[in-house]
């Protein structure tokens, strides 16, 4: 029998915290519950969890800046935030902090455990009926989808799981169209506007990495998609 799936959530509420606490282990997660930022990086510094759902406004340290530091040791971890604001600029400042969903308030029960269970199957990468890819020549840098680390001259980067299969699908479809709604689908599960938003974010992060060569670039086909451009490859 596997293990049960390691959940940290950090939520000030304690009525909220409890409640979705017993929810969750009741539906067979493992779930440590914390209630400020602060406690949420002890717990996660001391702990291993295989995902994090965190509050954004809390006291003592705030979701987004929690995730900031956590991003910045770990890029794999998935996050999910739970925030009672829905502006598009509060939306995007939680997937540049490092976030992979979001939940607004209020929501069902029901809800965030189809949100997380989202996130847990599309951060798993290779599905098991899916033929890994090899690593790919990218002018003069090399990717390896299957660790997502991106490798050029002497500098080695870990990607997190959204930027390798971002890149992985600019990969298979290089020198042609990648088009906006099959990526949204395949790696955010839905082609909305918040989702659309955070591949943006996600897009001009590869562009960066990629800039050390000239030769490559990440071209934005307007109202269409993108295109992966890179003379050397298969």
């Amino acid at each position: 029998m596997s293990a049960p799936i390691k959940l940290l959530l950090v939520e000030d509420d304690p009525n909220l915290g409890s409640l979705l606490a017993q929810y969750l282990v009741a539906k067979g997660y493992d779930v440590t519950h914390r209630t400020d930022g602060e406690q949420g990086w002890e717990a996660y510094r001391t702990g291993r969890f295989d995902l994090l759902v965190l509050d954004v406004m809390m006291p003592r340290k705030d979701g987004f800046t929690l995730a900031r530091e956590i991003r910045q040791k770990d890029r794999g971890t998935p996050i999910i935030f739970l925030t009672a604001k829905s502006m598009k600029q509060d939306t995007i400042q939680g997937f540049q902090s490092g976030g992979d969903d979001f939940v607004t308030k209020p929501f069902s029960m029901e809800e965030l455990l189809l949100r997380i269970a989202a996130v847990l199957k599309r951060t798993k990468g290779i599905t098991e009926e899916e033929e890994p890819m090899e690593a790919q020549v990218i002018g003069t840098f090399t990717f390896d989808p299957r660790k997502q680390l991106l490798v050029g001259g002497d500098q080695e980067r870990k990607l997190t799981t959204k930027e390798s299969e971002l890149l992985r699908l600019l990969c298979q479809h290089r020198n042609g169209l990648l088009e906006r709604p099959l990526a949204l689908q395949e790696i955010w599960g839905d082609d909305n506007y918040f989702n659309g938003r955070s591949m943006d974010v996600y897009i001009a992060k590869l562009r960066k990495y990629l800039k050390a060569d000239p030769e490559v670039e990440i071209v934005n086909i307007h109202g269409k998609g993108f295109r992966l451009v890179a003379k050397d490859g298969q």
